[in-house]
């Protein structure tokens, strides 16, 4: 995986670009189509990641406070109080 990350990143936009030129020179006016459709693939990839992230962040956040609660730490209720458990 340590060489076929980087010659994917690589590789891939210029075999889309290489796509689009193709496109152009065979059906100009779908050139416009090829380019939407890549760009709803893109932004759903784009929308998977992100919740992902936020996923992960957030679980991230609840095991750090269980972990803070089992280790008795003050910890902010929902007022903004601190209170010891």
């Amino acid at each position: 995986m340590r060489i076929a990350k980087p010659i994917l990143m690589v590789t891939t936009p210029i075999g889309l670009l290489e796509g689009f030129y193709e496109c152009y020179k065979l059906a100009g006016g779908l050139l416009f189509l090829m380019v939407a459709m890549v760009g709803v693939v893109g932004a759903a990839m784009a929308t998977v990641v992100a919740t992902i992230r936020r996923e992960a962040k957030a679980d991230a956040l609840r095991q750090e406070a269980k972990a803070a609660t089992v280790r008795g730490e003050a910890k902010a209720d929902t007022m903004g109080h601190e209170s010891k458990v």
